[in-house]
């Protein structure tokens, strides 16, 4: 008896010690108070358009996660997404590329970014809460300012009839039917990028290197984890994702607008820490992410399909980020008691 029931007191407190418990309980919530206020809700295109919502933020929100785990922020990665689809689209429309082109050479921008953000948290030991805020500062200021320069407006012009474009869009925002739902292709990107990502955290020694950086980075540079190859690598990471949503806006809707994007980084932080990642770094969960990102589709499209008034949207989101910031913080001290 004392050993079963010794079994199930480490069995509660390895689950408790799971970083994504608590989103999970709050995306079960809030799906539950949809379903049952929110008829249209409880349609299958309905879930398939919260999917689709969730998957722009949640592919974001993955690369977010992992440079949280490891104790870094970037601030610059709202702005960075639509810095990306604005350099392709225009070097298309002004050079007269295949898409294929613009798009690669954007994403070389955009990983450049990331690797500018990371080299310089590290080499300045400047935090990078003021490093990538300076960036987001710097990429929304030429966001606009080239955009106007170069077309003589903040909207870019259309490249839909240009080379390559057809196939691009096939890749970044086709929509696919699957049992006769339509489904945006970047919800299967959306859980490859977090199948990968959970992979890349729990299964190689890269990710048991986030995890020591983002724990104690001076106790593993003394082990020989490479922390500043690791971090800039991170941010290299955030820089790819933001590529990718880049091109998904670019090719979904073919005309960027230059000022999107700012207040965006927000919702992928907020996201990741929902879904489990300390802020302090050196703990989360890439499925964690995607929860987390679950619960802003569910919030945001629930609200519509419920006919609530939207601005009650940022009061959930405000709501579920301190239940899950009380929630982790009780549930670490109760496991560290019971340790």
């Amino acid at each position: 008896m004392n050993a079963t029931m010794s079994r199930v007191s480490e069995g509660l407190t390895t689950l408790l010690k799971r970083p994504e418990l608590t989103s999970l309980v709050g995306a079960i919530i809030i799906f539950v108070m949809f379903f049952s206020v929110a008829p249209a809700f409880r349609s299958v295109d309905a879930f398939a358009t919260v999917l689709y919502a969730s998957s722009t933020i949640g592919i974001m929100a993955v690369a977010v996660g992992l440079l949280m785990i490891g104790s870094e922020f970037d601030l610059s990665a709202g702005v960075a997404v639509t810095t990306a689809s604005l350099a392709a689209t225009m070097l298309n429309y002004n050079l007269w590329l295949n898409s294929w082109v613009g798009a690669l050479i954007s994403l070389g921008i955009a990983l450049s970014i990331g690797f500018i953000n990371g080299y310089l948290v590290t080499r300045t030991k400047i935090a990078s809460f003021l490093i990538t805020l300076a960036a987001f500062l710097m990429l929304q200021g030429l966001n606009l300012a080239i955009t106007k320069f170069v077309t003589g407006q903040v909207a870019t012009p259309i490249i839909s009839d240009m080379e390559g474009f057809a196939s691009a869009r096939a890749v970044f925002a086709s929509t696919l039917t699957i049992g006769g739902v339509n489904i945006r292709i970047t919800v299967l990107w959306w859980l490859l990028f977090v199948a990968l990502g959970s992979f890349l955290l729990f299964k190689t020694r890269f990710g048991n290197w986030i995890f020591a950086v983002g724990g104690d980075e001076d106790a593993a540079r003394a082990v020989g984890v490479p922390v500043r190859r690791v971090k800039i690598t991170l941010f290299m990471f955030v820089g790819a994702a933001a590529w990718f949503v880049g091109m998904h806006n670019l090719f979904m809707f073919d005309s960027i607008q230059a000022g999107q994007g700012v207040g965006n980084e927000f919702l992928y932080i907020i996201a990741a820490v929902i879904g489990g990642c300390a802020m302090t770094g050196g703990r989360g969960t890439v499925i964690g992410t995607a929860i987390g990102a679950l619960i802003f589709g569910m919030t945001n499209q629930g609200i519509v399909y419920a006919g609530w008034n939207p601005d009650w949207f940022m009061f959930f989101l405000g709501a579920m980020l301190l239940f899950a910031v009380l929630t982790n913080n009780t549930f670490e001290k109760f496991t560290r008691k019971r340790s």
